[in-house]
Formats: C-alpha cells, sequence, structure tokens
C-alpha cells in the first residue's frame, strides 16, 4: 500500500482520525453484487443473523460459517500501527462498476471486513457500517480505533468496515510514472508546485484509474451494493468527520434503507473542506486559552497565551531556519534537521486535534519561544496516512469551485494557504460531477445522534447545530473539552450503543458526558500541576 503524504501543512489538515495500518491473513474471495436484498435471499442467501443461518453455518463448517448474505469472507487480521494491537475479523470484496454509468466497463474491487457480533444467533438483523474521514482515509486501517469506540454497539450487532473506493483495499489510488514506478512529491510545497505533481499524478494514473468517479456519489453507492450483497434491508450508519458527509447523503439517496445515524465531528452539507479551518483553529485555541487562565499553575506557567506565542515563534521562523538536534520519538534516533515556521504551524494544529495531545502545545511553544526547538521537533514528525489522490477526486468535484476566500482569515494563524494548497490540483485534476442538491442539508425523520468535541478544530459543536435543524429526530451531544471525534471517550460508547439499540436519541440519559472534561496543560515534561 503506497499511500503518498503531502509534504506541506496541508497533508495533516484533513485527518480527521489517526490512520491504521492492515495486513490481511488471506485474499478476499471476489463476489459480484446481488441488484437488492430480494435478489440476494432468491439466489441463496438467508437472513442475516438467523438463528437458521447460524446453526447451518455450525454444521456445514467453516466455509459456510464465513458466508454473510451473498459474500464469503474469509479470516484475516487488521493492525494498525497508530493504535495498539491487532483486530481479528473476517474479510471479503465485491466488485462494482468504476463507472455507475457504465456497468459493463472496468470493474473495482471494495474491501469488506466484517467484525462479527458478540451475540451469535442473537444479532440483530440490522449491521452497523463504519464510515472513515479524510476525504481519503480508509475503514479497514481504522479497525482498532473503530473496535474500540464501537465495543458496546458490537455486543448485538454486526461491524461492517468498507474502504471508500480509491483507499485502503478498495482499488487505492496512487501517484505513478507512466511506467508504474511511484511518483515522489519530493519537496513540493508552493500551489504551483503541487498543481505540477497532481498533473503527473493524474497522466500516471489514465492507464488503470478514472479518478471522476471516487466521489462521495459513487462512495454512498458502493455501501448500498454492500447492504443489498449482505441480504441487510436496513443498515445503521457511524461517520466521523468527512464520513458524515458521506453518511447523510447515504440517508438522503437511501432514506428506506437507512434505519439510523451516528454523525461524529459533524459537517454541514454545504461546508467547505478546508474552508474554514483557519477560523475554527483559531477559536479552539482561544477556547484551550481560557482554560488554561482558569487554572492557577497554568495562568503562572504560561502567561503567554498560546497563539500569541504561536505567532511569535512563526515570525521568528520565517527569518530565520535553525538546525536542530533532537531525538526521533518513533525511531530513538538522534536526527538533525531545520525548524521551519510550516512545522510550527502542522503541529499545532495536528496536535489541537486531541486535548491529550493539545496539552503539549503551551509547553513545547515556551520552549520554542526561548530557542530550545529539540522538544518541538521531536512531536513534529507524525506519520499519518491519507491517499492523496482519493482526497483531490471528493474535494475538486466537490470544495473547490465552491471555496470562497474570507478576507478576514489573513489575520489569523492558518490565513488561507491551507484551502490554497488543498486545492491547488484542481485545475489539472479530472474531476466528477456534483448533484445539483449536493449542498442541500438533510431534511429527514431518520433518528440521528450526533456527537462533538468542545475543542474541536475543524468540525466545531456549531455545525452539529446546523445539522440538527434537519433533523427532527435527533440529538446533539457535546462533550466538554473535547476535541475532534470523541465516540471512544467515556460513557459515549454506552450511549451509541443504546442508541443503536433504540433508535431513540431523545431517551438517551447522557447526563454522563458531562462527567468528561479538558485535559490540563502541561506544565513540565512530567505532567501538569493540580
Amino acid at each position: 500500500m503506497n499511500m503518498v503524504k503531502q509534504p506541506t501543512v496541508a497533508a495533516a489538515l484533513l485527518i480527521a482520525m489517526l490512520a491504521a495500518g492492515c495486513q490481511p491473513a488471506n485474499k478476499p474471495a471476489e463476489n459480484t453484487p446481488a441488484k437488492d436484498a430480494t435478489a440476494a435471499t432468491k439466489a441463496g442467501a438467508t437472513a442475516p443473523g438467523s438463528a437458521q443461518t447460524r446453526a447451518a453455518n455450525t454444521q456445514t463448517g467453516t466455509a459456510a460459517a464465513n458466508r454473510y448474505g451473498t459474500l464469503q469472507f474469509v479470516p484475516c487480521t487488521l493492525s494498525s500501527g497508530s493504535a495498539a494491537g491487532n483486530i481479528e475479523a473476517q474479510c471479503a470484496s465485491l466488485r462494482v462498476p468504476e463507472n455507475p454509468a457504465a456497468p459493463t466497463g472496468r470493474r473495482i474491487d471494495l474491501k469488506i471486513a466484517w467484525l462479527e457480533s458478540d451475540a451469535g444467533a442473537g444479532n440483530k438483523p440490522d449491521p452497523v457500517f463504519f464510515i472513515a474521514g479524510g476525504p481519503g482515509q480508509s475503514a479497514t486501517e481504522a479497525a482498532a480505533i473503530a473496535a474500540a469506540a464501537l465495543r458496546e454497539v458490537r455486543k448485538n450487532r454486526d461491524i461492517f468496515l468498507v474502504d471508500q473506493r480509491g483507499t485502503g483495499g478498495s482499488h487505492p489510488m496512487r501517484c505513478e510514472t507512466a511506467d508504474g514506478k511511484p511518483l515522489q512529491a519530493g519537496m513540493a510545497s508552493s500551489p504551483e508546485e503541487l498543481t505540477a505533481y497532481a498533473q503527473q499524478c493524474a497522466e500516471g494514473l489514465q492507464r488503470h484509474t478514472d479518478p471522476r468517479y471516487y466521489t462521495t456519489a459513487e462512495a454512498i453507492g458502493d455501501l448500498d451494493a454492500v447492504r443489498a450483497a449482505l441480504g441487510a434491508p436496513r443498515i445503521d450508519l457511524i461517520g466521523v468527520s468527512y464520513g458524515t458527509r458521506v453518511a447523510q447523503h447515504y440517508a438522503k439517496r437511501y432514506p428506506a434503507q437507512t434505519r439510523a445515524i451516528v454523525l461524529d465531528g459533524v459537517a454541514p452539507s454545504d461546508l467547505v473542506i478546508s474552508g474554514e479551518f483557519a477560523r475554527t483553529f483559531e477559536d479552539a485555541l482561544i477556547l484551550q486559552s481560557e482554560q488554561c487562565r482558569a487554572i492557577a499553575a497554568c495562568r503562572a506557567r504560561f502567561p503567554t497565551d498560546v497563539r500569541t506565542q504561536l505567532r511569535t515563534v512563526m515570525d521568528r521562523l520565517k527569518t530565520e531556519s535553525p538546525e536542530v538536534e533532537y531525538r526521533d520519538l518513533r525511531t530513538n534516533v538522534i536526527k538533525r534537521d531545520r525548524v521551519t515556521a510550516d512545522a510550527v504551524i502542522g503541529l499545532a494544529f495536528t496536535f489541537s486535534y486531541a486535548p491529550q495531545s493539545a496539552a503539549l502545545l503551551p509547553l513545547v511553544l515556551d520552549e520554542a519561544a526561548a530557542g530550545r526547538y529539540a522538544p518541538l521537533m521531536a512531536l513534529s514528525h507524525m506519520d499519518m496516512q491519507i491517499n492523496q489522490p482519493m482526497q483531490w477526486s471528493v474535494v475538486c468535484a466537490e470544495d473547490a469551485d465552491r471555496y470562497r476566500p474570507a478576507p478576514a482569515h489573513q489575520a489569523l494563524l492558518l490565513g488561507e494557504d491551507v484551502p490554497r494548497s488543498v486545492f491547488a490540483a484542481c485545475p489539472v485534476w479530472p474531476s466528477g460531477k456534483r448533484a445539483a442538491d449536493f449542498t442541500a442539508p438533510l431534511r429527514s425523520q431518520v433518528p440521528a445522534l450526533l456527537l462533538s468535541g468542545q475543542l474541536d478544530p475543524v468540525t466545531p459543536p456549531r455545525y452539529g447545530d446546523t445539522v440538527l435543524k434537519g433533523l427532527p429526530n435527533g440529538r446533539h451531544l457535546v462533550a466538554p473539552g473535547q476535541g475532534h471525534s470523541v465516540m471512544a471517550l467515556g460513557c459515549i460508547p454506552k450511549l451509541m450503543a443504546q442508541f443503536i439499540e433504540t433508535a431513540n436519541a431523545g431517551a438517551l440519559d447522557a447526563r454522563c458526558v458531562a462527567d468528561l472534561n479538558n485535559v490540563p496543560a502541561f506544565t513540565s515534561f512530567n505532567g501538569w500541576e493540580p
């Protein structure tokens, strides 16, 4: 798996969750999707999770035990470099048209991982589909994170992770030269250099991939093809960050097949990806600074506001780029590199996603302001895997032409450099079509649970409030002191399971969410003071 890492700050800015690595134990079998649940049953599939199916599976051996609808699954191990432990699962593939309007044309394989319910024969008939973020993240590569967050849901329901087309094991898009060799991004950093790189990438892809058909529209069609192949009349959807865009569009196009949705880190349908990062990041830093000032030890240790300190360090590094010796935390090897303003802002943005990492920011910035850059450099090298070509296919078709620079953002820490970099590929990238009603909000009776973190730097709680207006059977929970993606925190896994069980968000006793709180800023590298 060759994931392209954008060598600019923009690469870190579109990451919704930590990515993971995946190594299947066996090659999944290929399958042709049933056209709908009825067709799947006529083809010999038994209702998923029924007592008859489980009993027959037990009697007829391993092959039958791994069958779900029309799909044949084999054991696989999903491993992650960013989360502890491996996840044992069942894997399969489903072949679908690359261009849905040309079913006899090129076909691609979708990778599917099945996390079996703990309930066995007693599991519920509506499986849960987990949708990863990005855009550009693989769901199966986030298996360790999903399994931890959905452990309560899994007690009664099967969980399915479907790699979105262009990512992970679903025909991943790779930037290659015309002769099939990996195309190196080098040190492309300006929008012009990124445009040139994207042009080369698009030319290399033409041999085996049409980037126009790797958007949200095709993704939701794929999800429904998987649903039909499983023989499931309805499914529950859990989407994170960009995955909430996918979940909303699925519920809009397939209302009869959607039983309930969970949206974690909510993105409204009309949101331009990266378009408001400057504002939302700044707002998160303001909230973090206010929390520091409310704690005497933090206020005394860091009298300078974190935004002011960050700007001071960046301004200095725009005129000088000192060489720094530091220990790489991934390899424990001593290295020497030059520290740059881009590295600092990239670190600050990435670390603001979670309060545990955001708690380090005041300390490492204070050290950097004093000319001690080693702690900052030790933390700055974070490998985050996002499929860049697939991301371009999404944002160039769905967001680029809707982006309007905001003059007020120029005075903020991130400015407008991020969206300029994010959309730099779009003038030369083969772009798909966007539906006329793409930005229309989801207005539905579907039961919905919306989750936000108070300090989220990319999908703040106000986005969830906006989406909730169209969901009369929805409820929005805000986790105090938390950042981006909160579904694995505190009592929220149990609340999600209760919601999926009852499809009634209003009945949840969610008082436990208030027990979550911010992580105080580290006043030294030993931790924080009470």
